[in-house]
């Protein structure tokens, strides 16, 4: 059925809802780590997607819910282990990450995350790649390696917080292939069972690390941007795939990125070096080319 231009421009807002409350992730965590160890802000921000879509979809109608895909079943237990696991990685890794380095840097650092899913998604799933995506990965890993070297010619070094950030981009690389098995199965259920999993397994990984410490207003403040970055974002992401379908929704969403970036610079009004400036043009262009790759394939 194809949508009316009503319906289209619903869900087109949809889409660009869901990648701005995706852009707030880095900046705001950044904020909230001042009053939340990076390891429990990991948990929280989990754990508040898995509370916040439980309620959400307690809220829906029984009709709405009765017209989600399939429910999860035993035979999809693999899949979800292995997408909690790489979700208990990946947020403690760009947490660490986000001590390190600026908000902006590590909001564009994300785009690496088209490079990790590209190639494992090749690698492992024998997934055909064009060569307009093989020219867009190539400027996102130029892009990135300018973001995260440091120092003067003579004394270049690799930024260990850049590296943290693109170490949270492999997991989720890696995390987007396991999920895609999962697509037929109902999305809501998929992603509260990613809050939860992840959340636990994240608050696991604090404590025995003993790194815990957390003010009463940071702990709330990180479960609610978490049920708002992630919880929301997904759910919004989701309802725009139905009408617009998944390359569409996913050229709308590869904006997600920018909008950290410049919420990043509005709310710390850092003045970045002219080697970000270069790296962000370049992956602009890499983004063009990916969300013209996306659509040629629809």
């Amino acid at each position: 059925m194809i949508p009316t231009d009503k319906k289209a421009g619903k869900a087109v807002a949809m889409a660009i809802a869901a990648a701005l409350l995706f852009g707030l992730n880095a900046p705001f965590s950044k904020l909230l780590l001042n009053l939340v160890a990076p390891e429990l802000m990991a948990s929280l921000l989990y754990i508040g997607t898995g509370l916040g879509m439980s309620l959400l979809y307690l809220a829906t109608s029984k009709k709405e819910q009765q017209s989600q895909e399939k429910d999860l079943d035993w035979k999809d237990m693999p899949w979800l282990a292995g997408m909690v696991v790489l979700d208990i990685a990946a947020p403690i890794l760009l947490m660490l990450g986000l001590t390190r380095i600026s908000a902006e840097t590590a909001s564009l650092l994300v785009n690496f995350e088209i490079v990790a899913t590209t190639v494992v998604a090749l690698a492992i799933f024998k997934e055909k790649v064009s060569g307009r995506l093989w020219l867009a990965i190539f400027l996102v890993v130029i892009a990135s390696l300018l973001l995260s070297v440091q120092g003067n010619l003579s004394t270049l070094t690799l930024s260990p917080g850049a590296l943290l950030v693109l170490g949270a981009t492999m997991c989720w690389g890696f995390e987007n292939n396991i999920t895609r098995r999962l697509s037929g199965k109902n999305p809501i259920q998929i992603v509260v069972v990613k809050g939860f999993g992840s959340g636990l397994g994240a608050l696991l990984v604090a404590l025995i690390s003993r790194q815990t410490q957390g003010t009463g207003l940071g702990i709330i403040l990180a479960m609610l941007l978490g049920f708002v970055a992630y919880g929301l974002s997904i759910y919004f992401y989701i309802k725009a795939q139905r009408d617009l379908g998944a390359a569409k929704t996913s050229a709308f969403y590869s904006t997600a990125p920018f909008f950290g970036v410049l919420i990043s610079l509005i709310l710390y009004r850092d003045l970045p070096s002219a080697q970000f400036w270069v790296a962000l043009g370049i992956m602009v262009l890499a983004t063009i080319l990916t969300v013209k790759d996306s659509l040629t394939h629809t």
